[in-house]
């Protein structure tokens, strides 16, 4: 639950001077002592307390933004109370199993939480001395995801998706199937053992059938013991969407660098976030950037991505799988754009595979893990991993080539070797990519690959090594 420590004195100033309520903010003249990001108590007419957070402050006035709005309030009767800390979110181990509001409270039903520890919801930025690289495999079941574009430990990963594609049943299904590899040698990434893991879900600004999705979702899987749901919910107070990622990036640390789990978090759908943002920029009369976001939404979503890592001489480790609507299916959006600066790679959605029935629709050529070598090493999963995944990528995007060329010559005019590269792209799509609610084991994926490539000639396998052609390959003539 989103809290504040206890005053150390029993002595508060109460401010009586608000010049201006103007959407969720609200404007107090003559202050002091007053700090940047502090949390904010006010006590409207009818006596009810409502929370905030100082976001503007110079030596006489400052801006506080209400986190559950600022309906009710005046004037004249309202009272301010700083209360000198910051926001800070209650945790502990019992969060695991439970589905919390953006603010951390129960809305489950069940018991409130009783936290062990209550952190700062801004987190504590990781000593880049004290950083280790990415490197470790992370299984999410999706072939088009672990055979192309793998995600490591550590690593802050997007999925770019459009309006009407399926991100949130591609994000649920991750959740509850994403596990962790135990041991280094190939041996153990066959066998169904697995270190501790955790998931922190965070759903931004959803809508009510989306709520009972995702909430039936997981209570039906085996992974909701292992899974912590923060659910922000589209008719919530915008400000609160700013707050859902940072508790759930704040339970996510302490389940990582206190109890040494592998925490996958999921933050779905960041262009809620970037809207919440634009909202109080505006209300703020702030001179707007790009489209109309504030020229500091590219630091503000690094403070949230930039969270994810590992630490020398800890074992957790925070994974971030970001997912955001492209508005207008437009890349180059500054959300997207963005976001593929800070993180390492992306995954795409494709409408046109949507449109054919294939899920999930995951365009692997516009796809990119720029850790994946680091993920997929010696020891990690399986020496021709590398060199398949690069046959892959070679064949599909000849196909698809292919497919454009046919529109216009016809495929009567392609050569023996060509029909078998324009079949494979079909085939790829239709069994690889497309393969529905299937949980895949990396050597599934692996293998998989190797049935797809059959109808090839060898000499056609120009990305794979001799020896691991005559190891896997089996052509069907």
């Amino acid at each position: 639950m989103l809290k504040t420590m206890p005053l150390p004195t029993l002595l508060t100033t109460e401010y009586r001077t608000l010049s201006q309520i103007k959407g969720p903010l609200i404007f107090v003249e003559r202050i002091a002592d007053v700090a940047y990001n502090e949390i904010v108590k006010i006590i409207g007419p009818d006596k009810d307390v409502r929370l905030g957070q100082v976001m503007e402050v110079d030596q006489q006035h400052c801006m506080v933004r209400i986190f559950i709005g600022t309906s009710g309030l005046d004037l004249d009767t309202t009272r301010v109370r700083f209360t000198g800390d910051v926001a800070r979110l209650g945790v502990s181990l019992s969060m695991l199993g439970r589905v919390l509001n953006g603010s951390g409270q129960p809305i489950d039903g069940g018991p409130p939480l009783i936290p062990e520890k209550m952190l700062d919801i801004n987190g504590l930025p990781i000593n880049p001395s004290m950083r280790t690289h990415p490197s470790e495999f992370i299984q999410t079941g999706i072939s088009a995801l672990d055979g192309l574009n793998t995600l490591t430990r550590g690593q802050k990963l997007p999925i770019f998706s459009g309006a009407g594609l399926p991100a949130n049943e591609l994000a649920a299904q991750i959740a509850s199937q994403a596990r962790v590899a135990g041991g280094d040698d190939h041996a153990a990434v066959e066998s169904k053992g697995s270190e501790p893991f955790a998931v922190v879900f965070a759903a931004i600004g959803i809508t009510q059938r989306e709520t009972s999705f995702f909430m039936d979702q997981f209570r039906t899987s085996d992974a909701m013991d292992r899974t912590v749901l923060f659910i922000n919910r589209a008719d919530d107070p915008s400000i609160e969407r700013l707050l859902t990622p940072r508790a759930a990036l704040t339970a996510a640390e302490y389940l990582a660098f206190t109890h040494h789990r592998h925490v996958l978090v999921i933050l779905t759908d960041m262009t809620n976030y970037c809207e919440a943002l634009r909202e109080i920029a505006a209300a703020s009369e702030e001179v707007p950037g790009r489209r109309g976001y504030p020229g500091y939404m590219y630091s503000d979503l690094a403070s949230l991505y930039e969270r994810s890592g590992r630490m020398r001489g800890n074992p957790g480790s925070v994974t971030q799988l970001v997912i955001l609507t492209m508005p207008d299916d437009d890349i180059t959006h500054p959300i997207p754009d963005l976001t593929g600066y800070i993180t390492e790679g992306q995954i795409v959605l494709s409408r046109d595979l949507h449109r054919k029935g294939i899920y999930p629709p995951i365009d692997v050529l516009p796809s990119l893990s720029r850790l994946m070598n680091e993920g997929i090493g010696k020891g990690k999963t399986r020496l021709d991993h590398r060199s398949v995944a690069d046959q892959l990528y070679a064949l599909y995007a000849e196909g698809r080539d292919l497919r454009r060329l046919v529109a216009i010559i016809g495929e009567a005019a392609l050569s023996a070797e060509d029909r078998r590269v324009l079949d494979f792209a079909k085939r790829f799509e239709a069994s690889y990519i497309g393969q529905g609610m299937v949980n895949r084991e990396i050597i599934e994926t692996l293998d998989g690959a190797w049935n797809l490539l059959s109808p090839m000639p060898a000499e056609l396998l120009k990305r794979i090594p001799k020896e691991f052609i005559e190891q896997y390959h089996k052509h069907k003539k």
